[in-house]
Parts: C-alpha cells; structure tokens; sequence
C-alpha cells in the first residue's frame, strides 16, 4: 500500500505569512510537495505558477470563483439566474488551472438565495447545478480537467450552503454522469453532518478525486485534541486504495510548522512518497 500524499492549503495554512508567493514557498520549506488555493485570482497566474515551481510544489486544486462575496455568495453553481456568471468564472478557473498546470478545480455549488425557503427552491437548484455542471463537465474536458463536488456542512460552517451530504453530491454525480467528474470528501465537512465515517468512506471512495482533512470540531491541525483519530482514518484511507491527494485544509492553532508534527511522524513511519501525478 503507497503512503498518502498530502497537500498544503495555503488559504488556511501559514495565515502568519502575508502572500500566496510567500505560503508557497514556506510549503516547500516544510517538506510538502503539492500545494492547494481556493481562490488564487488576486495574482496573475503566471507569478504563481513561478513561485510555485521555485518552491517545487506542484499545484493540484483551485476552486471556481465564489462570486459576489460582499452580496454573501460563495460560489455559483446552483445559484438560479447566475448560469452566466458561473461559466465566466468557469472560464476564469480553467485558464488559472492550465497556467498553473493545477488538474483539479472544485466547482462551488453555492448557498441558498437569502430569504428564500430551502425546500422550496430546493429542486429549482439541482436543476440549475446539472445544467452548470454538465457544460463544466464538457469545458473540462476538452483540457482534460477534474472538476470536484464539495459537500460543505449547513450545522456549523455554511448554513444555507446548497450541497451538504456526500449522499446529495454522489446522487447529482450519478445524474450527471461525467467520469471527468468527481467527489471532494472534506473529512470534517462529513464528519459534521453525518458521521459514519468509516461506512461512508468505503461506500464513496470510488467516486472520491480528492481528499480535505481538519480535526472536528474545532478545525485544527490532525493532531489537535478533537473526536477524529487520523492514524486510523489514513490507514483506512491506504486500506482502501486511496491514489489522491489530501488536502491540509485546517486552521492552524498556533505556528504552522510547529503545527505539523503530525505529519512529520505520518512521514517517519510511513515514508515520504513523490507527489508526481
């Protein structure tokens, strides 16, 4: 069984540095090879990709543009009446993903217009998700693009966010039916909403094209006092044939590097595999 690959988010880690160029390369001072943005757009990607290649990281994840955040949109997917936008920001997502030679790009489904009733819009929402997705699915493809479905959980972090539930995610996949499109299983995410983590990985594993960790509750570091035992989720992860990146997506508790013990004594036992595609 190969060891995971693991994968520095710098939209979470390293907050103490002030810039993307600067989190890139203190990544690939820690050791890590792979690296993973939201949202990269504020440099040109011609810099990043530079600053990236200077640290020896690969890049393999962005996500599609969250839209109007001051409006309190966080990504468009499902969001009825901003088709438009959604494939602009498709548009915009893809030329970032080639400069930066990134293969996967987690297409945000986006929240609950405010006001409206959940429910009632509900059904109107999945069928704007499968149009979007099904032209996402043919624009990645001709790039030969991964694009990602993130289920974020509605009880503590995104309450009026559309798609919440692998069980949702993986039956909108199976609608939509393009092999170029995938699952993200954000462990927290999942953890929060319906647990059974162990059942629930095994069940979607076959679907999953990328992997996100953080302790729950409180979003730290794997190795934070919280209810998951990441010894035995990575085992279960290399038990079951997991290829793919995961992604450190956490909120460090104190300084970053000191912070990654855990991983260190991941390494020490397990190696430290190449993170070549």
């Amino acid at each position: 069984m190969a060891p995971l690959r693991f994968s520095a988010n710098l939209s979470w880690l390293f907050p103490e540095l002030p810039g993307l160029p600067e989190r890139l390369r203190a990544a690939g001072s820690s050791g890590f090879e792979a690296a993973e943005v939201a949202w990269p757009y504020a440099e040109p990607p011609e810099a990043l990709e530079r600053a990236a290649r200077d640290a020896g990281l690969h890049l393999v994840l962005i996500n599609t543009p969250p839209g109007d955040q001051e409006k309190g949109e966080m990504g468009l997917g499902a969001v009825p009446g901003r088709q438009a936008a959604f494939r602009e920001g498709l548009e915009k997502a893809v030329l970032y993903a080639k400069a930066l030679g990134c293969p996967r790009i987690h297409l945000m489904a986006g929240r609950v217009p405010q006001g409206a009733d959940p429910a009632a819009v509900r059904s109107e929402m999945e069928t704007v998700f499968l149009e979007n997705l099904r032209h996402a699915a043919e624009v990645l493809a001709q790039e030969n693009l991964v694009g990602l479905l993130e289920p974020i959980n509605t009880r503590i972090t995104d309450p009026r966010y559309f798609l919440d539930t692998p069980q949702q995610a993986a039956a909108i996949l199976q609608k939509v039916g393009r092999p170029n499109l995938q699952l993200q299983m954000d462990i927290f995410h999942w953890q929060i909403m319906d647990g059974n983590l162990t059942g629930n990985i095994r069940e979607f594993l076959p679907i999953v094209g990328h992997v996100q960790i953080a302790q729950v509750p409180g979003r730290g570091e794997p190795g934070s006092p919280g209810e998951l035992c990441f010894p035995y989720l990575f085992q279960l992860l290399e038990d079951e044939g997991y290829q793919g990146f995961v992604g450190c997506e956490y909120r460090p508790q104190g300084d970053t590097v000191e912070g990654l013990s855990w991983l260190h004594s991941y390494w020490d036992r397990r190696g430290r595999p190449r993170a070549g595609e």
